[in-house]
């Protein structure tokens, strides 16, 4: 296809607009590729009025020709350091350079951030994805399984836990205990927006009083998402994994969401058996690089 009237548009934030285009052409990419792309634009639609007012950065980049979206990639931010950056482009318009001029400015933007590492995404079976990243950097980071659970699977219960929602006091215990996810909390909450956000999607699970597993749970357009599920090294093997994670399930349930999900590292073997076990299947694999100042 020509391009005849082309235009780029930068913007902070998306508008119901802007999730409208990417959206159509995501349908379009992925059913011609038989793929998946991780955009976050739910997320980013569903975080829009809590961003930072503080925030100028452009974490949009819009490609259209004439009037019609023809090529888009995104930054995605959770709070912690590091950027995620995903996109995509019309599969009647490729190979005319427009991924290039895209990834071109995003990498201009990427320079001007205190954030010192961005990870380029693909979906695993993307051969046009991958090879593009390859071009860029070669440094592997990891890879997850995308995972959603059957929702017809029961949960069983420990009436020996607690598992609340997580107070600002618990958040301060959080930060002194050896979690692996301290340092997303520790940089999240420089920022009063964001520390505030995380509060209202952590969970806690107590023993005796003692806080021995957390989570994060986000609900967006009736869909459940799990994320940063973890007990302390000192409690793990004795099944309070499970009983976080079945817990997790019953919040969920309890907001009435059609679907849950969650990511886990290839290489977990134990957590990937855990969310087997506990009625999740895999959909596909997330291919993270590494690209670093």
């Amino acid at each position: 296809m020509k391009i005849n009237n082309p235009f780029i548009k930068l913007k902070e934030n998306l508008d119901k607009n802007d999730y409208s285009d990417i959206n159509e052409l995501k349908n379009i990419c992925m059913e011609y590729d038989k793929t998946f792309l991780k955009l976050e634009i739910d997320f980013k639609m569903n975080n829009a009025g809590k961003i930072s007012k503080n925030m100028k950065h452009i974490n949009e980049f819009m490609f259209y020709n004439e009037n019609i979206l023809i090529g888009y990639v995104g930054i995605c931010c959770f709070g912690g350091v590091e950027l995620e950056v995903n996109g995509m482009v019309h599969p009647e318009y490729r190979r005319k350079g427009i991924f290039t001029r895209l990834f071109s400015l995003v990498r201009d933007e990427f320079n001007k951030r205190d954030s010192k590492l961005m990870l380029l995404l693909s979906d695993n079976s993307s051969v046009g994805g991958i090879e593009f990243i390859k071009n860029i950097t070669d440094d592997y980071e990891h890879s997850e399984y995308d995972m959603s659970l059957d929702m017809d699977m029961e949960q069983t219960f420990n009436d020996n836990m607690v598992f609340k929602k997580a107070s600002y006091e618990d958040i301060e215990k959080i930060v002194m205990e050896d979690f692996e996810f301290n340092n997303h909390y520790k940089d999240t909450f420089g920022n009063e927006n964001d520390a505030e956000n995380l509060i209202n999607s952590t969970y806690v699970m107590e023993k005796d009083n003692a806080i021995i597993g957390m989570v994060r749970l986000e609900v967006i357009e009736n869909a459940g998402g799990i994320y940063g599920l973890e007990v302390l090294s000192v409690y793990r093997g004795k099944g309070y994994g499970r009983e976080l994670l079945n817990h997790s399930i019953k919040k969920l349930k309890e907001d009435n969401v059609e679907s849950i999900s969650l990511q886990v590292v290839t290489d977990n073997k134990n957590a990937l058996n855990l969310y087997k076990s506990c009625g999740f299947k895999e959909n596909y694999i997330m291919d993270y690089y590494r690209l670093v100042k």
